[in-house]
């Protein structure tokens, strides 16, 4: 295993262009007048501006958003004294991760120096280049000497990231961990066996935030550090014990929590059942922990349980700081990274962990549901809210401290920076988001005993968008709820199987039957429909007892459209409905219809589609571009659904001229209009992007969306539903939490709409 673990290390370091990391421009070179701004002459402006004021590094260079990596290789992960040379492959993998989670530039640094004073001034000397420093790989105890001599006397954010790190990331979870037991860490008594870099820094943090020296004992390599022994150096006597015991396994007796930083093996599940009640144990040793998880586990029932490994839940992992921590420090100029961010960066994951897990993040982790508990003190290494959860802490931190050189006035556009860093930022739903929480309504969720609809109208509901309305059973929902850690607080049920109901499913049935009489629909029959949740739901919008409804996630798309037409209705001048799906692209926004209902589409359907399209597009504040798509270019071939698509193109251009649609194309030349320009020249979207793709039927349109969500290609929002008279958005099986909660913030503005339009319509009759 190891060896073929080895070889694929190595292959995956070596294919193509070796190594892991590169340096790409920011800014046009094409040209020689692009590079006579990036070099001579043009680069002497900003040189001078520099010389004048060196704060103006940061608005002309990269200096702002890049980091050193540096490391002699004295310590490098679990493999020790190996020399900065081969420790470049870890140091080029720290940058890795610094660019994936929080957007920041790199240079990796190996100095082949040992001598501390020696690598002190190497990295004064090349400091100015850089906005913050990442120690990284370097032995205690000289590593406690280079970083102070450092942050004494450089002004810009540095952390050796081998202390602080592990103990930022082990202080979140020892204070869930703390929760879940039941005990204050003012109370509880700490073992912690190690004492090297890491192992001061945890002890030092977790004292700052609260725990006492005198119930700290510390072990070494030589038994308990205690003020018996006459070999200890200024970096372990701080620690030093007045308690009357000389080995590990005299100091877990009673202890409350086990903290590891050492080497494999040293636990025994003996002294694991020697703790105290509900232990605490932190074995973090790579790759092999103090004890095995196994070993752990079954040593008793009221273990809470963490390891530096991936493959075993509670993984205390650096990479859930550094980036973070380094991206607020440097947002805000900071000068040096002090205690208080640190703690702030504990409290930011240590609160994390306690919210509603996103579906993407269960996803990729290959487990239904993750919530707060003994297996989840600590965020998933995954979870994209962990940039715009420290980051902003860590700033925040900065400025409220005094070492913050910059201040940031607006939060909320700082946290849309950081999507926007990190390709996350979709500005068309953000507006969307934003004017649902100015004028929030009353949204049905009718499959309630989905766990992502519940997760959904919990997020919906945290995030100010509307106030949910779920239909089902109370004592249902409240278990499910329960179970996957959900908020019901702000929320309302409605059973409408409870006799209370009574009076509103006969008033619904009423309003029912007389929309339905010539349709042959009696009011026995529509009384005994209410009790359906679509049709209950549905109804409730229809009268206004409800603003919107989604749905959808357990039922086929096919049966909930044909409740909807029948209690809701298709809009004056339809004759169809239609679905979207949104794909928010690297190129820009895509709009894909009909992505769930019309199989097979008729002339009539395709047409129907395409208006609905075209308003749906302008609606979401675009102005629309069409193709519709097919598998010929504009008449070439004569047969099947390109004929029938040619057709539909000829009647939208005699009928609807003001419609910017074109057709039948491939979709390559709807995407390029370079090629179709240069093919197609009489094409009436000469010069456009095309943003809308009309699809001849459902299974081009359905592949061609979950082609794009799956290849992650862009965010994909939706099914959008259109031609409906009132906000009623069906989903398809199984959609996404996220997918779910986008959907609610377009239903809720949809429901806006309608109300400013009918209030318009009012006034105009009176």
């Amino acid at each position: 295993m190891a060896s073929t673990l080895n070889e694929e290390a190595l292959g995956y370091h070596s294919q193509g262009k070796p190594g892991k990391i590169e340096v790409i421009p920011t800014k046009p070179y094409s040209s020689q007048h692009d590079l006579s701004l990036a070099y001579s002459p043009g680069v002497a402006a900003p040189c001078l501006e520099i010389e004048k004021n060196p704060g103006k590094a940061y608005d002309y260079t990269a200096k702002g958003n890049l980091v050193a990596v540096i490391s002699n290789g004295t310590a490098v992960l679990g493999l020790g004294d190996i020399g900065a040379l081969a420790g470049k492959p870890v140091m080029e993998g720290k940058g890795l991760l610094f660019k994936i989670f929080a957007g920041i530039d790199v240079f990796d640094i190996e100095i082949n120096e040992k001598d501390p004073e020696k690598f002190i001034q190497i990295v004064k000397a090349i400091a100015p280049t850089f906005g913050g420093i990442n120690l990284e790989d370097i032995k205690a105890p000289e590593c406690f000497e280079i970083e102070e001599r450092l942050k004494d006397e450089l002004t810009i954010p540095i952390m050796h990231d081998d202390q602080h790190g592990t103990a930022i990331i082990s202080s979140a979870g020892l204070l869930n961990a703390l929760e879940l037991a039941g005990k204050k860490i003012e109370d509880i008594r700490i073992v912690v066996n190690g004492a090297g870099a890491a192992a001061n820094s945890c002890t030092k943090l977790y004292m700052a935030l609260g725990a006492k020296k005198e119930n700290v004992v510390m072990v070494d390599s030589k038994g308990v550090i205690s003020n018996k022994r006459t070999d200890l150096n200024d970096r372990k006597k701080p620690f030093a014990t007045d308690r009357n015991i000389t080995t590990l396994e005299e100091a877990v007796v009673g202890a409350d929590v086990f903290l590891g930083l050492s080497v494999a093996g040293v636990l025994t599940k003996e002294m694991v059942r020697s703790m105290n009640n509900n232990p605490i144990v932190f074995a973090l040793a790579n790759p092999n922990p103090e004890i095995s998880y196994e070993d752990a586990m079954s040593s008793r029932d009221d273990i809470i349980f963490a390891t530096g490994r991936s493959d075993y839940p509670n993984q205390i992992n650096n990479v859930l700081g550094f980036p973070y921590i380094f991206r607020g420090a440097l947002d805000v100029e900071a000068s040096c990274i002090n205690e208080e961010m640190k703690i702030a960066a504990v409290y930011a994951l240590a609160e994390l962990t306690k919210k509603s897990v996103p579906d993407g993040v269960n996803k990729a982790y290959s487990v239904s549901k993750i919530k707060f508990g003994k297996d989840y003190i600590i965020p998933k290494a995954l979870d994209p809210r962990l940039l715009t959860t420290v980051a902003p802490a860590v700033a925040k931190a900065a400025i409220e401290s005094g070492v913050a050189r910059k201040k940031i006035e607006d939060w909320n556009a700082y946290n849309i920076r950081l999507d926007e860093i990190m390709g996350l930022d979709n500005k068309m739903l953000r507006q969307f988001f934003d004017s649902a929480r100015q004028n929030p309504k009353r949204v049905v969720f009718s499959d309630s005993n989905h766990v992502n609809m519940l997760k959904a109208a919990e997020m919906a509901c945290s995030e100010g968008i509307c106030t949910p309305v779920l239909l089902g059973n109370e004592e249902k929902i409240a278990k499910l709820a329960v179970v996957n850690n959900i908020s019901l607080q702000g929320i309302e049920i409605v059973n409408l199987r409870h006799d209370r109901e009574d009076e509103r499913r006969t008033h619904y049935a009423n309003i029912l039957t007389e929309k339905r009489t010539r349709q042959g629909l009696t009011f026995d029959e529509a009384l005994e429909k209410m009790f359906n949740r679509d049709y209950f739901g549905m109804m409730m919008v229809e009268t206004g007892d409800a603003d919107a409804m989604i749905t959808g996630v357990f039922s086929k798309y096919t049966n909930t459209i044909e409740i909807a037409k029948e209690v809701i209705g298709i809009r004056d001048g339809f004759n169809h409905t239609a679905s979207m799906h949104i794909v928010n692209t690297k190129k820009g926004v895509l709009f894909l219809a009909d992505t769930l209902y019309n199989r097979e589409p008729s002339t009539d359907a395709l047409v129907d589609i395409a208006r609905l399209a075209n308003a749906a597009v302008k609606w979401f504040n675009y102005d629309p571009v069409m193709a519709m798509v097919s598998y010929s270019n504009f008449g070439t071939d004569i047969d099947g659904s390109p004929a029938r698509v040619h057709e539909v193109v000829d009647y939208l251009h005699a009928n609807y001229p003001e419609i910017m649609v074109d057709g039948e194309m491939q979709v390559n030349y709807a995407l390029n209009k370079e090629l179709r320009d240069r093919k197609y020249p009489y094409t009436n979207l000469a010069g456009k992007d095309v943003n809308t793709l009309i699809f001849p039927n459902l299974s081009s349109a359905n592949a061609a969306y979950k082609m794009l969500r799956e290849t992650g290609s862009g965010e994909v929002v939706g099914p959008v539903q259109m031609g409906l008279k009132k906000p009623v958005h069906i989903l398809d099986v199984e959609t996404s939490v996220r997918d779910i909660v986008n959907v609610t913030a377009i239903a809720v503005v949809d429901a806006i709409v309608e109300e400013r339009i009918r209030k318009e319509n009012l006034t105009r009759i009176q």
